[in-house]
């Protein structure tokens, strides 16, 4: 039998904060089913309630990012708009045609009836340099600019590893994220930090250690929150559902959620199609066209006690401008992915 390592301070941090099990387990496997069957098969057009809270669409602005470019901010959010889209998440707050101020983005949103509900931003200096924008280099603007535009909240999409894959490594970052989160709730505004599937990997020192479950476990729930990718998340499933020793480590993402709604304000909604024998086990597609049941997901997080109307779902994919892998291009994704979303009806069984 592989050696088991004592239980030390993570572990009680875990159970403490009731995420220690979160990635093993019969819900696991109970869950994998539902979590990768088509959306197709499972009849998500029913006459039910539906899934999507009301005024809860969202979309991560990356997506449509060559459209930004194109036709500029104005024009972009007359579609979101048309297309029954209510909230964004900006990537950037400057334009091909010429950049704006940030109370005339402002006032395009609310022109547009939208809201904006968060903003990606480097979590430190890529390369080293000092006048970055990033929230290690520039917080307080960071701050500023996300209070000029009214969102609610400000976080990054980058790994916690500015200071290496170790487990100091990770606490060291965890402090770092403290740091935004303590400025940021003083300004009324929330943190975040968005995953990819690397969060999900191990500690290098510390093979027996999920990176998520530490980060999780060494962050302050009323400073640091997160933002769940959940086809990254389960891209993660794929890659490390065995650790580096090789004994079995399986995970469910939506158990994360269900131990700590309240860390998870916000969702990306990006689906895939399960590829067997590749590395991350999934290639993306428009939101409905892949494997990930976003009926389940979603209706299982709003079934939640409390918990309907607190989150926010932002359709994204990352490869929506790539004229090979996307053909169609991005609006027609924001177009596609919002429409199947708006037609989920609830099964009334997740609760």
């Amino acid at each position: 039998m592989p050696h088991q390592p004592d239980p030390g301070p993570l572990d009680r941090r875990l159970r403490r904060r009731g995420l220690l099990g979160v990635a093993a387990g019969t819900a696991a496997t109970a869950l994998l089913g539902t979590a990768t069957t088509p959306a197709a098969a499972t009849g998500a057009r029913g006459r039910g309630r539906p899934v999507l809270p009301p005024g809860r669409l969202g979309i991560q602005l990356y997506t449509v990012r060559d459209q930004v470019q194109e036709i500029g901010f104005a024009r972009l959010f007359e579609h979101l708009a048309r297309h029954g889209y209510s909230e964004v998440e900006f990537a950037g707050y400057t334009q091909g045609t010429g950049d704006l101020s940030l109370p005339a983005l402002r006032r395009l949103l609310r022109d547009n009836g939208l809201r904006g509900v968060g903003s990606h931003v480097a979590y430190h200096a890529d390369g080293g340099d000092p006048d970055a924008y990033s929230f290690a280099t520039s917080l307080e603007r960071v701050l500023d600019d996300a209070e000029a535009l009214g969102l609610p909240a400000v976080g990054t999409p980058w790994a916690p590893n500015r200071h290496g894959d170790t487990v100091d490594a990770w606490k060291r970052a965890a402090d770092d994220f403290h740091t935004y989160g303590a400025a940021a709730r003083a300004r009324g505004l929330t943190f975040y930090q968005h995953n990819h599937a690397e969060e999900f990997g191990f500690a290098e020192d510390r093979p027996d250690v999920r990176l998520y479950d530490l980060l999780l476990a060494e962050t302050e729930p009323d400073l640091v929150h997160f933002e769940m990718d959940v086809y990254w998340a389960y891209v993660g499933q794929h890659r490390f559902s065995v650790r580096p020793d090789g004994t079995p480590a399986p995970f469910e993402p939506l158990d994360y959620v269900r131990a700590a709604p309240d860390r998870f304000p916000l969702f990306h909604v990006k689906d895939g199609e399960r590829e067997d024998g590749t590395r991350d086990g999934y290639r993306m597609t428009d939101v409905g066209d892949g494997d990930l049941d976003y009926r389940h997901f979603i209706d299982t997080v709003a079934s939640l006690p409390r918990q309907r109307r607190r989150h926010h779902w932002l359709v994204e994919r990352d490869d929506a401008p790539d004229p090979v892998a996307n053909p169609a291009g991005s609006l027609s994704t924001a177009r596609r992915s919002g429409r199947h979303l708006r037609s989920l009806r609830s099964r009334g069984d997740c609760g």
